[in-house]
């Protein structure tokens, strides 16, 4: 299985292998080289300079989610079992135990070691320091979607029926504010830089809300609901990140424009033949990666136009993640491959 490019090869493979199923969820360490990767059949392993440990064998039970603290020093996961692990190093130092609940969302905090993690409607709050749960926040109107924290650690937003709860970590008492909708909130997520909060939703809408701005940017007219957001560390020159959203087989690009009366101006990227899976930019840069089930991961140059179309999946891909310093992009696929590229200039 050799990856195809187009002519211009701006990444080339460094690393193939296989995990027993569809590969749920992968992740990079803030610290070193270390790819994290979960599977359909409940493994979990760690790539690390061409060699894979494995933490968790195959167990039939689905790993969902994964994430590392903003320190690389915690690992954690969830899944089918409704067990959150959390491994330090490759030792395992806690187990949640949440059956029934199924776990499929979770995130860490970005300034110090909470991990905010899904249990049906509720998300609780965990604390990897003194090993205590912080606190239980009832999303109330339906499962918990999407969990999200601002960059300055200070909001953490959760998605579903009828949008956006966010709460002050400061606080976790007080009432969240209320990104109200009439909809689903599908996906969600905070700006880097934590000036925006975006919502792609079941009725085919986006929601964007400027952080202290009541009244939030609604676009609308997309082909189907929006599955996947990604917002750029790079800003343009009137000081704001893109958006990119997809939707079915197309993304759609939006820059904000200086007057805030016309808001957002959209571009549609369109190659993709089947479902968008995974979408993300690297990092402070505006080069986007698309990973579709059309079997193609696609690359586009300023978030304009097809630079690079890798191949190398039986199926489709299922997910992608940039390394942070965006030398390394690595992609998980529905048949169980785990691949990585590396960028040209980065290994020679």
């Amino acid at each position: 299985m050799n990856s195809t490019t187009s002519t211009s090869k701006e990444f080339e493979q460094y690393y193939s292998g296989t995990l027993a199923d569809y590969v749920t969820a992968i992740a990079w360490s803030p610290i070193g080289e270390t790819l994290a990767a979960t599977s359909a059949a409940g493994e979990v392993v760690l790539w690390n300079d061409g060699e894979l440990t494995t933490l968790q064998t195959a167990n039939g039970k689905s790993v969902d989610c994964l994430a590392f603290s903003a320190d690389g020093q915690f690992l954690a996961v969830g899944g089918q079992d409704g067990q959150v692990k959390i491994w330090q190093d490759t030792e395992l130092i806690a187990t949640l135990e949440n059956a029934p609940a199924w776990v499929d969302k979770l995130a860490w905090n970005y300034t110090n070691n909470q991990l905010a993690f899904s249990l049906g409607r509720y998300v609780q709050v965990w604390n990897a320091d003194t090993r205590e749960i912080v606190v239980t926040l009832n999303f109330d109107n339906s499962s918990v979607l999407g969990i999200d924290w601002r960059s300055d650690g200070q909001y953490l937003a959760i998605n579903g029926y009828k949008g956006v709860k966010i709460w002050h970590t400061q606080n976790w008492d007080d009432e969240p504010y209320n990104l109200d909708m009439t909809t689903v909130s599908l996906a969600m997520g905070w700006s880097p830089d934590g000036k925006f909060l975006a919502s792609g939703n079941m009725d085919r809408s986006l929601t964007v809300l400027e952080w202290n701005n009541p009244d939030p940017w609604v676009m609308q007219g997309f082909p189907g609901k929006i599955r996947q957001l990604a917002w750029s560390e790079a800003t343009t020159k009137v000081g704001a990140p893109i958006l990119a959203s997809s939707s079915v087989e197309g993304i759609v690009v939006w820059e904000k424009l200086e007057d805030d009366t016309l808001g957002w101006q959209a571009r549609v990227l369109t190659n993709h033949v089947d479902v968008i899976n995974a979408i993300a930019f690297a990092p402070k840069s505006f080069l986007l990666a698309s990973a579709g089930a059309d079997g193609w991961l696609c690359l586009w140059n300023e978030a304009q136009q097809v630079s690079q179309i890798i191949t190398g999946v039986l199926g489709g891909f299922s997910s992608l993640a940039w390394h942070l310093q965006g030398e390394l992009l690595a992609a998980g696929g529905e048949k169980g491959e785990l691949l990585i590229w590396s960028k040209v200039s980065h290994r020679q």
